[in-house]
């Protein structure tokens, strides 16, 4: 495809359902801020109340039994995510690298390093620091050097969950038996942590409160299922995918995905969808330029894109492919949810699924972002987009930039790139070599 600058044939981004000219629910964009804010002004006073603080991973953690022990959660990767999206990565960015980390260490890592040392404040609110790290051994090698770096500078105990990579599409008995004896040793290791006994009870009934969540997450997931498409699968849910990350275990998770669940029964009754007028149904994989994110999704909504359905959002877990958590089978939920983080699926599994939402969604295209500084989720991704091409005959467009070092986003670059490739698909479309829904 020419890296020219293509005849510009896109209209201007058009005004549709929600919060002015973006996409959003409003009523589910509201609450999702309450609770963001409420969230960080938990966090600013936990140590006040005498609540202990755990720093937690969001693939395949172990929210639930922390929870049931009494902490508070911090996901450094969500402040990540927080701090980039309000123009305030950089900075910490810049620290960190002035600190010995290299250009090719995660933009998650030094913006939570470099936050840390400056201080731990954020445009939200001040970050406590941790009593306790649990690291979530789950698709991405990183993350050990990191909480290795944090118990370092911190001085707090660290303990590790091991996951076993994904082989094949549901979990091995020997590697759910081995990751449920290391749940009990947890389970021992925050007993001693604590002074409080273990009470499966109490367990269970988080994990019922999560699995009421994930199930109205899938629900909301589903909708894109439905053309014209009434979410935006990408770039709405970026936000809507908080309370299932920040919030899985407590009632307002739950309570959240029954406002937004319906809002989009009114959107589906009313017409009001993302765009006006859906052109072109793209699956997205990868994670978002958060620095960039509002120029990125107007570069989709110009040509009447619509992301239905998205493999970011599953980060935090493979929800709407049977890995929910269950309260009659504990540890073994848990266990099972680990497993199945989408990271730590392997790249034979990622096409895999990929394909499926192709198919499943009725996708037209492929867009993946590749990230400069995650590893974890950018390799391979060469490969993915010649398997699409080549082996699916899915038009797929590989770009990249990162999510949270704006230095590596270039807006004309871009935008180049996305034109470009949407109006070949426009083209091909008029000569009927596209047909609407290629991806069935």
């Amino acid at each position: 495809m020419s890296e020219t600058v293509p005849r510009n044939t896109a209209p201007s981004p058009p005004r549709a359902a929600g919060e002015g000219s973006r996409g959003f629910l409003e009523e589910g964009r509201k609450l999702q801020r309450d609770l963001v804010e409420e969230y960080y002004r938990n966090l600013a006073t936990a140590k006040e109340r005498g609540q202990p603080v755990a720093y937690m991973l969001v693939g395949g953690n172990l929210t639930e039994i922390v929870r049931s022990f009494g902490y508070e959660v911090v996901f450094p990767e969500i402040i990540g995510l927080n701090c980039a999206i309000k123009h305030a990565s950089l900075d910490n960015i810049v620290h960190a690298e002035s600190m010995g980390y290299g250009l090719d260490v995660c933009g998650y890592v030094k913006n939570d390093i470099g936050l840390q040392d400056l201080g731990g404040s954020t445009p939200f609110g001040k970050v406590p620091r941790p009593d306790l790290l649990v690291c979530s051994f789950s698709g991405c090698y990183i993350y050990v050097k990191w909480w290795e770096a944090l118990a370092e500078s911190y001085g707090a105990p660290m303990t590790t969950f091991d996951v076993p990579y994904m082989r094949s599409d549901r979990p091995w008995r020997e590697d759910v038996d081995y990751m449920v004896s290391q749940l009990w040793e947890f389970v021992h290791y925050l007993e001693k942590a604590t002074d409080h006994s273990f009470d499966m009870d109490a367990l269970r009934k988080v994990l019922a409160e999560s699995r009421r969540a994930e199930e109205g997450w899938v629900k909301w997931l589903d909708a894109g299922r439905l053309r014209p498409s009434p979410i935006e699968a990408y770039f709405e849910a970026i936000f809507y995918m908080f309370p299932i990350n920040v919030l899985r275990g407590t009632a307002r998770a739950g309570d959240f995905y029954d406002v937004v669940n319906a809002e989009v029964e009114r959107r589906v009754r009313d017409g009001t969808n993302p765009v006006p007028e859906e052109k072109f149904r793209v699956l997205v994989e990868g994670v978002p330029p958060y620095t960039h994110y509002r120029t990125f999704w107007d570069y989709f909504r110009r040509w009447g894109a619509v992301s239905v359905v998205a493999t970011y959002p599953k980060v935090g877990g493979l929800f709407d492919r049977g890995f929910l958590h269950d309260p009659s089978r504990p540890f073994e939920s848990i266990a099972e949810y680990s497993l199945g983080a989408y990271v730590n699926q392997s790249w034979e599994q990622r096409r895999r699924i990929i394909a499926d939402y192709v198919d499943q969604y009725s996708a037209d295209a492929v867009v993946i972002h590749g990230i400069k500084s995650c590893r974890s989720f950018t390799a391979g991704q060469g490969d993915l987009r010649d398997w699409l091409i080549h082996e699916r005959n899915v038009p797929t467009l590989y770009v990249e930039s990162d999510h949270e070092d704006p230095r590596y986003f270039s807006p004309a670059q871009m935008r180049n790139r996305l034109d470009a490739f949407f109006e070949a698909l426009e083209q091909r479309r008029a000569a009927g070599s596209l047909a609407p829904g290629a991806g069935r």
